[in-house]
């Protein structure tokens, strides 16, 4: 039986549509899960905890993602895959509302180990939709569109929520957010096909992918490049106030640019992916080396640190869709498996890299956070020289 647990699926009758579906779907997780960024003190204010305690409704989901990602595709055994993400969506419409609802703490975190299950489930599945939804020459494009729902949330979702948020209460942004996965589920009803799989997804078949040796470098420099990111990133605000000498009003502007020249780095990142992994994931190993050590250089310009923001934007955009398409070329016949992978190790880095950040404002200042994680981004461009090597020399070879 071929290691990937989904048979060709049969003709969507609206393609795009649903692979616009998978891309809301994203959206509305990732949404879901940064929420709290912008409304953490309210909610802390209402729960009766303190700020750092409700910092567990960001890191908890993440962790929980990871693990969870493995399990929901082992767990899925031969369960239609359109049914699957249905399913997941639903319960995202659940979670939401458990949290707009929730009477205390514990409630909460409840709600947010839903969320955990929700994005290591939908993201897994999600990541490889675009093969079964579209020619082969249009997978670029789509898995663009699909992690695109990824980018399109840090742009419009997160400041959306803490507008709601500031306008009606914190509660009214989850409520919001349930309201609109609901939404999405009507509309991935509809529009996408039947999914179906072949056989299941054994433990086993995790043990078999994880000797592919392209799939390992894979999630070594996912590793790297999504710590490294958060380690820096989670303290973009101090860093633009601190470092940079930003005044707060700059602020929203400023990462609202961000946020667009990474949706424009997503579908760069998706195209050239699709027809060189390598390349692609090397040059944007390569601008998450040099924007942050920009950023320092230039940080006595307002100019020149904001370029250097969208610099960063513009590398970090490509992350999602540039490894997701390194993964699926490296195990095409287990793209699930290869997908839950990515998901694990991609949440596990935002956890560790936003965890290690701390230790090293904590241990140092907010600059070295700059240096360490262009550092890390050079370590993934060194580990990608052999693979670089070997996509030069097959090319030679064809002509």
């Amino acid at each position: 039986m071929p290691l990937s647990s989904c048979a060709a699926a049969p003709a969507a009758r609206h393609p795009w549509a649903a692979v616009i579906a998978a891309g809301l779907a994203t959206f509305c997780v990732v949404t879901t899960e940064m929420l709290p960024v912008g409304l953490l003190t309210p909610i802390a204010d209402s729960l009766q905890t303190s700020t750092g305690t409700a910092g567990l409704l960001i890191s908890l989901p993440a962790l929980l993602a990871a693990l969870f990602a493995p399990l929901v595709v082992i767990l899925a055994g031969a369960t239609d895959r359109r049914r699957m993400l249905g399913g997941l969506i639903g319960l995202l419409v659940i979670a939401n509302l458990a949290a707009a609802l929730a009477p205390g703490l514990g409630w909460m975190l409840a709600a947010r180990v839903l969320v955990g299950l929700c994005m290591g489930g939908i993201w897994a599945i999600a990541g490889g939709l675009a093969a079964r939804l579209v020619p082969g020459h249009a997978v670029g494009l789509a898995t663009s569109i699909i992690f695109g729902g990824v980018a399109a949330a840090s742009v419009l979702g997160v400041p959306l929520g803490a507008l709601v948020g500031d306008l009606a209460g914190w509660r009214w942004a989850f409520a919001g957010m349930a309201l609109l996965s609901a939404l999405v589920l009507a509309l991935h009803l509809t529009v996408m096909p039947p999914l179906p799989a072949t056989g299941s997804v054994r433990l086993r078949q995790f043990g078999e992918q994880l000797a592919n040796r392209r799939l390992q470098a894979g999630l070594a420099l996912t590793l790297l490049l999504v710590a490294g990111h958060f380690m820096a990133f989670t303290f973009v605000r101090p860093l633009l106030l601190s470092v940079a000498q930003f005044d707060v009003q700059w602020l929203g502007g400023l990462l609202l640019a961000y946020g667009i020249a990474g949706m424009a780095g997503n579908f760069l990142a998706g195209v050239s992916a699709a027809r060189r992994s390598a390349a692609t994931v090397a040059a944007i190993a390569l601008g998450l080396l040099l924007a942050p050590w920009l950023f320092l250089a230039l940080a006595d310009s307002h100019v020149g640190a904001g370029v250097a923001l969208l610099l960063w934007g513009l590398a970090y955009g490509g992350v999602s869709v540039g490894l997701m398409t390194w993964m699926m070329q490296a195990a095409p016949r287990a793209v699930e498996i290869a997908s839950a992978l990515y998901v694990a190790v991609f949440n596990a880095g935002i956890a560790l890299g936003a965890w290690a950040g701390g230790r090293v404002v904590d241990a140092w200042d907010l600059p070295a956070t700059l240096w360490l994680a262009g550092g890390l981004a050079g370590l993934a461009g060194l580990a990608l020289l052999p693979s670089l090597a070997l996509a030069r020399a097959g090319s030679q070879a064809m002509r």
